[in-house]
């Protein structure tokens, strides 16, 4: 599993992005995937999650339910994060995550990991 997240950037309260999050292993498929964030000064934060299973089974943060959606297209070995209606508190450096397990929230319980992509949100 190699993971590269893309799609950062500056953008305004209220705008949106989308990130997305290439795997370019071969057992894609096989993983859950997620989403996490951290803040200057904070710890990493996860913010989704996705099963393997067709991508059908998500969860997400209290803090980003509503606003945010995960993804994934297996057919490209892509994972998604659409983020809308966004906040200056949600500036931070957007990681992506993979592991065989499902349902993960904590750091340290996902064996890959992407480099980041920075997301500024102004007011």
């Amino acid at each position: 599993v190699q993971l590269q997240a893309s799609g950062g950037g500056s953008v305004q309260a209220g705008g949106s992005l989308r990130l997305s999050c290439v795997d370019s292993g071969r057992i894609f498929s096989r993983y859950a995937m997620g989403w996490f964030r951290q803040a200057p000064g904070k710890e990493r934060e996860f913010l989704a999650g996705i099963g393997w299973s067709g991508g059908r089974h998500t969860y997400y943060a209290d803090s980003v339910k509503g606003r945010f959606t995960i993804s994934r297209d297996s057919a490209k070995n892509m994972v998604y994060l659409q983020m809308n209606s966004l906040k200056p508190e949600d500036t931070a450096v957007y990681y992506c995550a993979a592991d065989l397990a499902f349902g993960a929230t904590v750091p340290e319980a996902w064996k890959y990991w992407g480099q980041g992509t920075l997301v500024t949100v102004s007011s």
